[in-house]
């Protein structure tokens, strides 16, 4: 018997990990500029230095993009992601001393609230710090949270 349990969990295929070359790349791209610009400058610092490195890469991404939040099939807000890359993952950059739970529960809701899959959590802080997170699109509808309870329970009657 599967239990479905709402708590996001790093998710490794027969593959590898989801999205796992784009993470790589963007991990790469962390440490090299936290290697070249240090710690203590702002977060919007390190993101334009992240936007250079993508473009010089050639990889797609979108800054401060509002995400739509869903609830019960009504949009009730928005979020801005500091970077969707490939419209595949958001990247939340931080510049603190440890990386501090309410940042991580904050890349987790917006993974919850959207239809992303991977979110990776950086920290330029005097210690690079990074989290890789992946809430899987089964766990979650945000458009349609009644269509995706009747896919966890098949057959079931009232």
């Amino acid at each position: 018997m599967r239990t479905v349990t709402s708590i996001p969990r790093l998710y490794a295929d027969q593959r590898g990990l989801k999205h796992g070359d784009l993470t790589e790349k963007l991990i790469g791209i962390f440490y090299s500029i936290h290697n070249e610009l240090g710690h203590g400058f702002l977060e919007s610092v390190y993101e334009q230095a992240f936007s250079v490195s993508l473009a010089e890469s050639n990889i797609f991404f979108e800054r401060q993009i509002a995400v739509p939040v869903w609830f019960h099939g009504q949009q009730i807000g928005e979020f801005r992601a500091d970077l969707l890359v490939d419209r595949k993952v958001i990247v939340e950059l931080k510049t603190g001393r440890d990386i501090e739970p309410g940042w991580e529960e904050q890349l987790l809701n917006d993974l919850r609230a959207t239809e992303i899959e991977v979110g990776l959590l950086f920290n330029f802080g005097p210690n690079a710090q990074f989290r890789r997170y992946v809430f899987e699109n089964p766990k979650k509808n945000p458009r349609n949270p009644r269509e995706s309870a009747e896919r966890k329970s098949p057959g079931s009657c009232g």
